[in-house]
């Protein structure tokens, strides 16, 4: 996959140089204070270039193709060299010349120009120089950094503002107008930052750091940073050898655990970020799916943004043709969006060496390629032994007979018993119409979900984050929250065991239903809307309908030996489904709500055990999520192993596992299942959410069981704070423990709004299937209804979120 096309011995060790790599062109230090100029294609013939008095500590080529700029700097000068022009001299048998655009500025250990290549960023010791790239003249002086800096980068969206990073372990966001600092990071390790970089499409800033922490903001115009992701190299390197399937011997996977003992860190650096897509995807697809290639000590590094996982590391130890085992400094072509094949320079850290490599970059997009997987909606029929084929037998009701009573006799007609006219003539006018009534546009029927049903879900609104109503409803955790299908009623499972039914608006007092012994877990509507269940830590699973104080079905824990974590409706309300311990249980139901005041207390409904599922690793299951509104195979359960178990229903076993999904034990596993008052694209099903302490939000696909988009910007540490996709499948909200819910993006790993107006932790959040509304219910037993702005629009592109989920390789 690397190959080398130019190793060149030097004469002194440029282990901690700034190297210069472009498309065409690459810059290495000669005798400290000549450069030779490679011609990346053809290495036979390099420009000498001659003009320092002293070592030549940094170099950088300039952003644009034409004219294709140089700059170099040493402790006396900072020069700028026009390559092509200096060919051209030298051709003439002139000897090349650059323009000095700065004097006498110390030592500068990075250089870097702004993207119209008019502006020079020097950093020397603890100060930064703007400089002008066409005259002699220093635009801005910086100043602020404890320590040395160690990198400049000017942002591509806004020719004013830069940022620089030092070894005092900060960032610092500068205005250039007003020479003042926007933003200063707090200290984010315990080793220097070393390199920068600016991720355009998403306005992100990404930094690094000697030892492998990566830290990701997101930018926005105020340049107040918010973190966005935070990921370490060694973490990602050994999450990656855990899932990555070798064939090696016994004896090299010892030496492998052994080279990586010995490894204590692996410094950032330099990074450079190039499209994941292929030719056949979409536009929209290529601005948001972006890698992240990062320069170590050891090798090449590809990230995945999106996810902040490790796709694959390209080893120097692995290529024992390169003449490179160690680097000391790294240095990229930019625009690796466009390019087929990237080329970089790379120093030696131990001899003095330097190699120029080249990166075929189709190898690199086909780790993302895969074979299609499952997907939610059925592509065959029913199985003749499928559990999905269980029918509840109704038992019909028995008469006894009657003591003395008259037996069964045959039917008999008697002539001299006067028919039921029989014998008259028959009718010819059934009824007569009254056509003199008057029409009274009042007294039409109206149908009561008239209103719902006409109006779809508005897919092009805002985010629902205006504060709408606070409700104060009990002292007890809101553990879930859900809709009915209509979004007209809520059901809220509280701590203290009860359960409450109000209406969409949460105004009026509930309807309160009891009856658990320990904390409601899980609730769920029917799809009728004519009963809904409710799960208990208490080891039960109770069934309620309209206007009965007493639950219709009881099952109870002498049925089962630990606490129902989730449970709900599945296969068109056909089946229960719900989980204790290690086990899924698919149960047949049949609810009778007829009234009998003599044997009230009797239970009248049955259930009946169809098919009981043990998962894999025989671990409790935490979590499960399956399709009611639509016939669907899968069933999708997290473990307390953290791994996520995908059962297909009609074959009645488990057909993939996933291990080590999260980093923790996921307490909340979603599924985008829309409502009856959107319409998604049918590939957009197949994503499904996790929620883990400590590691985030996850969106999966379920088409390659992959990890689509991570979201880390909220606070989860100890509390199973839950997720919900919006109906509309455009936006994630995910509750915290910094008192406040947060609403992403889908396609975008930084939150879009902080919603805070809470008093505690919020645990529950859940969307309004008909309307852009958001509930979010607290540790404190608080709910909160947040409403979208009137007539509010989003002024990009939103539609349906799969646009952004990796295309499979078909």
């Amino acid at each position: 996959m690397m190959i080398e096309r130019l190793s060149l011995t030097c004469d002194r060790l440029l282990s901690h140089r700034q190297l210069a790599c472009c498309r065409s062109y690459c810059g290495i230090p000669l005798h400290g204070k000549d450069m030779l100029i490679y011609n990346n294609t053809d290495t036979n013939q390099p420009l000498l270039l001659t003009g320092h008095h002293g070592e030549i500590s940094a170099m950088t080529f300039g952003k644009r193709c034409r004219p294709v700029l140089l700059c170099s700097a040493s402790a006396d000068y900072i020069i700028i060299w026009d390559i092509e022009l200096c060919q051209t001299r030298t051709q003439e048998g002139k000897v090349a010349a650059g323009t000095i655009i700065g004097t006498l500025l110390g030592e500068v250990a990075h250089l870097s120009f702004c993207f119209s290549d008019e502006r020079v960023a020097a950093c020397s010791g603890v100060t930064a120089y703007i400089l002008n790239s066409k005259k002699h003249e220093v635009i801005a002086t910086l100043t602020g950094h404890l320590g040395p800096l160690t990198s400049a980068e000017f942002c591509p969206w806004n020719k004013d503002i830069l940022i620089t990073t030092s070894e005092d372990r900060t960032f610092k966001v500068w205005d250039l107008k007003t020479q003042a600092v926007c933003y200063q990071s707090f200290v984010l390790s315990a080793s220097p930052l070393l390199s920068a970089f600016f991720l355009e499409t998403n306005r992100h800033l990404i930094t690094g750091s000697t030892d492998g922490q990566v830290w990701c903001f997101s930018l926005p115009n105020d340049c107040k940073c918010h973190l966005v992701t935070k990921m370490d190299l060694q973490k990602m390197e050994k999450r990656h050898q855990m899932h990555k399937e070798t064939v090696s011997s016994q004896a090299e996977k010892a030496e492998q655990s052994a080279v990586a003992a010995m490894e204590t860190s692996k410094p950032i650096l330099q990074m450079v970020s190039f499209s994941s897509s292929t030719d056949t995807n979409t536009v929209e697809e290529k601005r948001s799916n972006s890698w992240l290639c990062i320069g170590s000590s050891d090798g090449l590094y590809v990230v995945d943004l999106a996810t902040s996982e490790l796709l694959t590391a390209l080893y120097f130890r692995d290529n024992p043709k390169l003449s490179i085992t160690m680097a000391g400094s790294w240095s990229f072509s930019p625009g690796w969006d466009t390019s087929v094949r990237a080329v970089f320079l790379v120093s030696s850290l131990l001899i003095p060496c330097v190699g120029l490599l080249e990166l075929n970059l189709n190898e690199l997009r086909s780790f993302r390629a895969g074979t299609e997987g499952f997907s939610v909606f059925p592509s065959s029929p029913l199985l003749l032994e499928s559990p999905l084929n269980a029918e509840l037998k109704k038992k019909e009701p028995s008469h006894p007979k009657k003591k003395g009573g008259i037996k069964e006799q045959p039917l008999i007609f008697h002539s001299n018993v006067k028919s039921s006219g029989y014998t008259s003539a028959p009718r010819r006018i059934m009824f007569s119409p009254k056509t003199n009534l008057q029409k009274n546009p009042s007294s039409k029927k109206v149908n009561k979900n008239t209103g719902l049903l006409l109006r779809d879900y508005p897919a092009d609104s805002a985010a629902p984050i205006i504060p709408h109503v606070h409700l104060n409803i009990a002292n007890k955790p809101v553990y879930c929250l859900q809709y009915s299908g209509d979004g007209k009623q809520i059901l809220c499972g509280l701590g203290d065991s009860s359960l409450l039914l109000y209406k969409s608006s949460i105004s009026g007092n509930p309807t309160v239903y009891t009856g658990h012994d320990k904390p409601v877990s899980s609730v769920s509507w029917s799809l009728n809307r004519q009963w809904w269940l409710s799960a208990s830590e208490d080891q039960t699973l109770r069934i309620w309908t309209h206007g009965r104080p007493e639950p219709a079905i009881i099952m109870a824990d002498s049925m089962f030996s630990k606490a129902i974590r989730s449970a709900q409706f599945y296969y068109l309300d056909k089946f229960l489904l719900f989980a204790s311990g290690p086990s899924l249980y698919l149960y047949l139901y049949n609810v009778d709500i007829t009234h009998d005041d003599i044997k009230r207390y009797q239970q009248r409904s049955v259930v009946k055990l169809a098919r009981c599922f043990k998962t894999m690793s025989a671990t409790d299951i935490t979590g499960l999520s399956a399709a009611n509104d639509f016939f669907s195979y899968i069933v999708l359960v997290c473990g307390s192993d953290r791994s996520i178990q995908v059962f297909d229903m009609n074959k009645g076993a488990v057909a993939s596992e996933l291990h080590d999904a999260h980093s923790r034990a996921i307490h909340c596993i979603t599924q985008n299942k829309g409502s009856m008052f959107s319409t998604q694209a049918p590939d957009s099903y197949n994503l499904f959410l996790t929620s883990a302490v400590t590691d985030g939000v996850k969106i999966w696909d379920l088409r390659t069981l992959g990890c689509v988009r991570r979201y880390e910007s909220h606070l989860n540490r100890c509390h199973p704070c839950s997720s919900a996709i919006s109906p509309c499948g455009r936006f994630i909200a995910s509750g915290s423990e910094d008192s406040c819910a947060y609403v992403y993006d889908i396609r975008s790993s930084s939150y879009l709004h902080k919603l805070q107006k809470h008093s505690d932790t919020v645990l529950s959040v859940t969307f309004n299937p008909a309307t852009p509304e958001l509930l979010t219910g607290t540790l404190d037993g608080k709910l909160s209804l947040f409403q979208s702005s009137s007539g509010a629009h989003l002024s990009h592109d939103t539609s349906a979120a799969v646009n952004n989920v990796p295309s499979v390789t078909r």
